[in-house]
């Protein structure tokens, strides 16, 4: 990830596909392009699945709990065919 952005979000009456949500509007406006990765503390994550997104949320014990690190994960290049 190249650009990242960390977001600060301690409400605990909001979901965390909603708290991405609005991480997410924030940092498209800031940067100019939707983030793809989502990385919160395993705290974060609730029992059930979390919904599908376009954003992919995955977790990390070094993310601090109510933090959320949004960026852009970059796809791995293709190598050419030998």
């Amino acid at each position: 990830m190249k650009t990242g952005m960390l977001w600060f979000d301690n409400d605990p009456k909001t979901d965390l596909v909603t708290k991405v949500g609005l991480a997410a509007d924030y940092f498209h406006k800031k940067y100019g392009q939707s983030p793809n990765l989502c990385i919160v503390h395993p705290s974060m994550l609730p029992e059930a699945p979390v919904h599908p997104t376009e954003i992919e949320i995955r977790s990390n014990q070094s993310i601090l709990p109510h933090h959320l690190w949004l960026g852009v994960q970059e796809k791995p290049e293709r190598l050419p065919a030998t």
